[in-house]
């Protein structure tokens, strides 16, 4: 058992390889029975709303992550949103949207997916922490 009283994942960055990393952690954490808290902002959050764009690698990560995801595929592995989706119905598992960043790209409260259960500020966010890992993605 992972010795934390939850995991906290705050992720802000739109490329590929990040959604993979968030999906496979919060999957695994949910199944552990740790609690989870996911902190979108910046350039994730177009992709938690219900017109997501389609997911890019990092140029660096080309090559690495046309590899990950063709692994994937052949493993029959979920995609990352689907493996937030199983976490959120296996565990403790919450999804907050940054509620500054939305308000600046014009995201509505109808606009972000249904997976995301509240619009909230940092400030909440990290209130919320108080003795969990923090992984930033």
């Amino acid at each position: 058992m992972l010795k934390t009283s939850g995991l906290s994942i705050i992720i802000a960055r739109g490329q590929a390889e990040n959604f993979i990393s968030l999906g496979v952690l919060t999957y695994t954490a949910a199944n552990l029975g740790v609690p989870v808290k996911v902190f979108v902002t910046g350039l994730a959050v177009p992709y938690f709303t219900k017109n997501k764009p389609e997911l890019r690698p990092s140029k660096e990560f080309e090559d690495y992550a046309k590899k990950m995801f063709e692994g994937m595929e052949k493993l029959k592995s979920p995609s990352w949103y689907d493996m937030l989706k199983e976490a959120k119905e296996v565990g403790e598992v919450k999804i907050y949207g940054c509620s500054m960043t939305a308000e600046a790209l014009g995201v509505k409260r109808e606009d972000w997916d249904p997976l995301v259960d509240e619009i909230v500020g940092a400030t909440f966010f990290l209130t919320q922490t108080k003795g969990d890992t923090v992984i930033y993605i």
